[in-house]
């Protein structure tokens, strides 16, 4: 046992996972991060998730202490991303504390606004889907939700130059649903995704109004620009463009920076790697039917 202890602590074993010494703070956690999606979800969808005693009288108040703890947590968090992702041996801790102080301020007067964008999203999964029977069947039980809820919290806390902490909260909605949405593509309202399972958005995906995507759609990079030393460029816009009305059913696979446009329909499994005309409808080839009947055929 003191052996495996000493090995395990060894310097070259020990400092791979840690931040700079010079820095105080532990690294972000991935327990309180799911605690403030929880929190999250409770404050956009009040009465569906957390403590379900909330009334019309004591709205505000439950919305007060909600907030206040949200603060609490969230500050900690963005504090030890931004420890963990500084690399300035120079940088006085003290100037990323307040950054952090001000960049979750911020972050917490978008939330009426992330509200109502999810709004927007479960009315269109609603609209959209004639197996669902009311809103809260929605909220409760479709995981493009609570897909899209990881999303749009990990995105605006991204715009905010938050490290680290945006990419966690997407992967917890990707391993909980089984759809990968990078939190630097940039998707507009009434976004509506159905049965979820397999799909993939890429970082620089830009996905207009009122777009609809099924199970199993791709939305990726064709290829990955090389340095000059072989690693692959980092940042360069590679994914599609889906505009506004776009439909795109399950099993498609749309790579690298086209444009799919207004109102088009894409079918399901097809490959596309070149820009759609608005109002275009891309299907498959209908397959050959043959009679077999009294020997025809063979």
């Amino acid at each position: 046992m003191e052996e495996t202890i000493k090995l395990l602590s060894e310097k070259n074993t020990k400092d791979f996972p840690f931040l700079n010494s010079k820095h105080e703070f532990s690294m972000p956690s991935i327990k309180v991060l799911k605690e403030i999606v929880e929190l999250l979800n409770e404050i956009i969808f009040p009465g569906y998730f957390g403590n379900t005693a909330i009334t019309k009288n004591n709205y505000e108040f439950y919305m007060g202490v909600n907030l206040d703890k949200l603060k609490l947590l969230l500050l900690d968090q963005v504090k030890k991303g931004f420890c963990y992702d500084c690399t300035n041996t120079e940088q006085d801790c003290a100037d990323c504390i307040a950054s952090s102080e001000e960049k979750v301020k911020d972050f917490i007067l978008k939330l009426p606004e992330i509200k109502r964008i999810l709004r927007n999203d479960v009315e269109a999964a609603y609209l959209g889907d004639p197996a669902s029977k009311n809103i809260g069947e929605i909220i409760y039980c479709y995981p493009g939700i609570k897909a899209l809820t990881n999303y749009r919290v990990a995105h605006e806390l991204l715009k905010l130059e938050i490290p680290l902490i945006p990419r966690i909260i997407t992967e917890m909605a990707h391993s909980e649903t089984g759809i990968d949405i990078h939190p630097g593509a940039k998707i507009g309202e009434y976004f509506a995704i159905d049965h979820v399972t397999g799909i993939v958005i890429g970082e620089t995906c830009i996905i207009g109004d009122n777009v609809k995507i099924y199970q199993g759609v791709t939305l990726g990079a064709k290829s990955f620009p090389l340095d000059e030393d072989g690693n692959p460029i980092k940042g360069i816009a590679r994914h599609p463009i889906v505009e506004d009305n776009a439909i795109i059913y399950s099993g498609a696979t749309i790579l690298g920076r086209v444009t799919i446009g207004k109102n088009a329909m894409i079918g399901g499994n097809v490959w596309i790697t070149h820009n759609v005309e608005a109002n275009s409808k891309i299907m498959q080839r209908r397959g050959k039917e043959n009679n077999f009947s009294n020997g025809e055929g063979i």
